[in-house]
């Protein structure tokens, strides 16, 4: 989009430069420029000054004009890849580079590195979501593996890396991978609601769009649960307060990393809940590095801490000498977010009905800044091993981590009773199969129960159940399903 008035009007009658004396704002045809910046216009105007017409762009400038064509769509299908999975879109593409390549040897060439470099992207990215969702699908609830699985023979990350250098490198590794394949038009196509007139029914249409947005932000919750879950998993208090100690380390050399999207996450994952109520393994724990990290990442005054430290981090990149001074990795919650309002902003025109172009600006400087920083290269080793730990081992859900907490440290009011209580019974019938052998299941159990009462009628426990007290034939009841549970378990 032109950003420059027309050289013509950048003269007077006398060939005197205006724009070099002087900062005003000057007008052409409705548009109104500073310093040579387009800064605002009528939308006619900016039709009238963009759409081509015969007399500018006849046909027989063809030649003249093929080069700038083809310069245009390099950088459209390099800075924006993704839009040409839309099938209309590759077509069109397709067409007109064709017409660019009848003309010199030389336009042939650069228009097949263009569509072999594209080819290549999308090829790239599909197999990248392939792998995503593989992913996603072997991480399951932990609280199965820990209802089969003896204590000592269960892993935990410190058993996989003991350094908390190397996990933040690792961490790195994940985070820049994943921002390198978000691309920059799914920042606006996550804001963008659908016509609910549009009928379009495109393979692009039905695909989702902001795939790879979304992908990153349901990393930063499984980092946040990863946490929370290596914490609460501990049996002795003494390996829980390690555990914390050791992800306080993690944050803080994610931290001098430039790494604050891990950061963040391991910060929330230790304030959850059912972390931040194990007051007994707290009180065992060093917590003096986790409280200057906090007040780095305190959001008052809209994260100001956070922000002075991120302007730092992208400062040192811009002089930074070696791939490990370039990495910048933003808190991805709080940029979406500014980069929502910021998009908000765009669409809200000036008071005289003019498109306000300096918020465009801001937009595109929030974005170009971010795709700087996602095209670091990722200069540690990588370790498959603890990258494989990271990704798929299984984390608690939300029930699960408060029945863990609840476990190490009992519950002290009511509320929390009520909770574990109902929590239990959960968790015992979630382990019960769900499977297509069902039916042979429940035989097994009637069989496994028939030998429990059995056992029971040679007692007088039995006796109670015929009990004239409704309340303790109740509760015999009650305690006798609960042992019997134990039965079916063992027996299956």
């Amino acid at each position: 989009m032109p950003q420059t008035p027309p050289f013509s009007a950048m003269f007077d009658s006398s060939g005197y430069n205006r724009n070099l004396y002087q900062s005003a704002e000057d007008s052409c045809g409705g548009l109104y420029y500073h310093d040579n910046n387009l800064l605002s216009g009528s939308l006619e105007a900016l039709i009238q000054h963009l759409v081509p017409n015969v007399d500018y762009y006849p046909d027989n400038q063809m030649r003249k004009i093929a080069p700038k064509i083809l310069q245009l769509l390099t950088e459209w299908t390099e800075t924006f890849p993704y839009d040409f999975r839309d099938e209309r879109m590759m077509r069109n593409l397709k067409d007109l580079a064709h017409r660019i390549a009848s003309g010199e040897e030389t336009y042939r060439k650069n228009v097949q590195q263009m569509m072999q470099c594209l080819i290549r992207k999308l090829a790239t990215l599909s197999q990248y979501e392939e792998v995503l969702a593989k992913i996603s699908s072997t991480s399951t609830d932990r609280l199965t593996v820990l209802k089969t699985k003896p204590q000592s023979i269960q892993r935990d990350i410190i058993t996989i890396c003991n350094d908390p250098y190397t996990l933040a490198q690792q961490l790195t590794h994940i985070e820049l991978e994943r921002l390198n394949y978000i691309g920059p038009e799914e920042f606006v196509q996550a804001f963008v609601q659908k016509d609910p007139l549009d009928n379009d029914k495109s393979c692009y249409s039905e695909r989702k769009k902001t795939r790879n947005l979304e992908a990153y932000v349901e990393w930063f919750n499984r980092l946040s649960y990863l946490v929370a879950t290596e914490i609460c998993m501990p049996v002795k208090k003494k390996h829980r307060a390690r555990m914390i100690e050791y992800f306080i380390d993690v944050a803080r050399e994610c931290f001098n990393i430039g790494n604050f999207n891990s950061l963040m996450a391991i910060i929330s994952g230790m304030n959850m809940s059912p972390v931040s109520r194990l007051k007994k393994t707290w009180a065992k724990v060093k917590t003096a590095k986790f409280d200057i990290l906090e007040h780095q990442m305190d959001p008052s005054s809209n994260f100001y801490n956070y922000r002075t430290a991120l302007r730092g981090a992208a400062q040192r990149s811009l002089t930074a000498h070696s791939s490990r001074e370039k990495i910048v990795i933003p808190f991805f919650s709080l940029l979406i977010k500014d980069i929502y309002f910021l998009n908000e902003g765009c669409a809200n025109r000036l008071p005289n009905g003019h498109v306000n172009f300096e918020k465009f600006w801001e937009l595109a400087k929030q974005v170009s800044e971010f795709m700087t920083w996602k095209q670091v290269e990722c200069p540690f080793e990588r370790d498959r091993k603890i990258l494989q730990y990271l990704l798929t081992v299984p984390v608690f859900s939300e029930d699960a981590l408060y029945l863990a907490s609840y476990e190490s440290e009992g519950p002290e009011n009511h509320i929390e009773k009520d909770r574990w209580k109902s929590l239990r019974w959960v968790s015992f019938f979630s382990l019960l199969p769900k499977s297509e052998g069902n039916w042979l299941y429940l035989k097994k159990a009637t069989c496994v129960i028939w030998k429990a009462a059995v056992i029971c009628s040679k007692s007088s426990v039995l006796h109670l159940l015929y009990t004239k007290s409704l309340w303790l034939r109740i509760l015999t009841t009650v305690i006798l399903l609960y042992c019997l549970s134990f039965f079916i378990l063992a027996d299956i």
